[in-house]
């Protein structure tokens, strides 16, 4: 079947033109002026209007954690009800984090999220791994991840997962080898333990002190101790959430030293302050994440960062929690699980604080939201372009109107919504999944078509 969408502007990383775009079956045939485009897809086209509207290649988030036993529970989304939110949001690719746990080799660990993710999700998806066990079998068994399409890696700083530095940099060697390349959450451990049991020596069990044993001196240090490592690897890595101003300096001298590193940042980052974390009773609570919630001066140095392109990708971080789960922390505040929902909303919001407030275009938008990512996740040009031959993901975005995030009207399986009562400007009304028209007027309408993404290796 071959559809037309009319009327609408194309919008590319380097630049916004009018166009209409043909699609045929799966795939985009052609981008062009309403008569070529008349021309090329004969009589039958379906024609679909958009006109007055923006025309985002479909987004990509590369940074969810859906289905996932952490914090002695469950994340409230597994894969059906996170993708169908993210597919509603206009996300049609997202990257999750396969994991690792003790005892197991990185084929098990992706066997058991294949098992969880397939035939349930109505995006495509496709996975990173998390490494945690550092052998020598598990060294060879990194080359085969790559020959599956697994050609991103993730490496944790802290938690019961964390990796120490000799590890690190062996496994930067062999990514080095192999072209793979590795995200890191980056939080100093040991700093951050030390000042928990201060906290609980002193009695303070409430959620003021998450902000407070998380310092973003904790995230700058072990930044600048993942770049010194990469430096003599001399492989290139990705921040992943970053969420202050210390740690974007350390980003910024490593890159005037020549290295190259590539930076992710979130909305909760962009927009939410630890000042929520003084919310009466339990309402803190809810915006529990790690790294946590910073000042007004880091937000603004993360806007510059996306405008200026020195801050790549922006991804959701999508972790959720009822407010049950959250409370299972409300007598010690180390036990909060930590995590928000966001895949539903990120684009909305984006475009809303990002682009109608006149702090980013609406080209820096698709860089962030689609081309990069596509770019540093092996997916372009298939994901990541509006452009013949390219995956006809496609996201109509409706300006000038508006509409108010609540948790009512949410597809997330959480009680809550982190940006409830928000005013939004722009309205996700059609997102095309592979040419087929899976939400209309903002609603899902096909659900459960997504396939599994084998990736090919960074080109940012």
């Amino acid at each position: 079947m071959r559809q037309i969408i009319k009327g609408g502007t194309v919008v590319t990383g380097s630049g916004s033109f009018p166009a209409d775009v043909l699609i045929e079956g799966e795939k985009i045939l052609a981008v062009g002026t309403p008569s070529e485009m008349e021309r090329l897809g004969g009589e039958e086209a379906v024609a679909v209007d958009a006109e007055g509207c923006l025309l985002f290649p479909g987004f990509i988030d590369a940074h969810t954690h859906f289905d996932l036993h952490v914090a002695g529970t469950v994340t409230a989304d597994d894969f059906a009800t996170g993708t169908k939110a993210a597919l509603r949001g206009g996300t049609t690719s997202i990257i999750d984090f396969g994991t690792q746990y003790p005892g197991e080799s990185l084929a098990e660990g992706l066997k058991n999220w294949h098992e969880k993710a397939d035939g349930k999700c109505s995006c495509d998806y496709g996975f990173h791994m998390s490494i945690t066990e550092w052998t020598p079998s598990v060294c060879e068994e990194v080359q085969d991840m790559m020959d599956q399409g697994i050609t991103s890696f993730k490496l944790y700083m802290t938690y019961d997962t964390q990796v120490d530095d000799e590890t690190i940099f062996k496994i930067l060697r062999r990514l080095k080898e192999v072209g793979g390349i590795t995200g890191v959450h980056c939080e100093n451990s040991g700093m951050i333990a030390a000042l928990q049991e201060e906290a609980k020596k002193a009695g303070r069990l409430g959620v003021e002190s998450h902000p407070a044993t998380r310092p973003d001196a904790a995230e700058a240090e072990a930044i600048g101790r993942l770049l010194r490592l990469a430096e003599v690897a001399d492989v290139p890595v990705v921040v992943v959430h970053l969420t202050c101003k210390a740690g974007y300096d350390v980003i910024m001298e490593a890159r005037r030293r020549g290295q190259r590193v590539y930076t992710e940042t979130c909305p909760q980052y962009l927009l939410m302050d630890d000042s929520l974390y003084s919310l009466p009773g339990t309402e803190g609570l809810k915006y529990v994440c790690a790294p946590p919630l910073r000042k007004k001066e880091d937000q603004d140095c993360l806007w510059r960062a996306l405008e200026d392109g020195t801050i790549q990708t922006v991804s959701t971080d999508h972790c959720s929690f009822t407010t049950g789960q959250k409370l299972l922390g409300k007598d010690d505040f180390t036990k909060i699980p930590g995590g928000m929902p966001g895949v539903e909303t990120r684009g909305t919001l984006l475009y809303t604080f990002g682009v109608d407030a006149g702090r980013i275009s609406k080209e820096t938008m698709c860089r962030v939201l689609s081309e990069n990512p596509a770019k540093l996740y092996g997916l372009y040009p298939k994901k990541g372009v509006i452009a013949p031959g390219s995956d006809a993901d496609i996201v109509i975005l409706r300006t000038g109107v508006s509409d108010t995030i609540t948790a009512a009207d949410q597809i997330q399986n959480v009680d809550y919504a982190p940006f409830e009562g928000t005013k939004v400007t722009g309205c996700i009304e059609r997102v095309f999944l592979r040419g087929t028209q899976a939400v209309k007027d903002g609603q899902v309408v096909e659900p459960g078509l997504g396939r599994f993404l084998e990736r090919g290796k960074y080109e940012l």
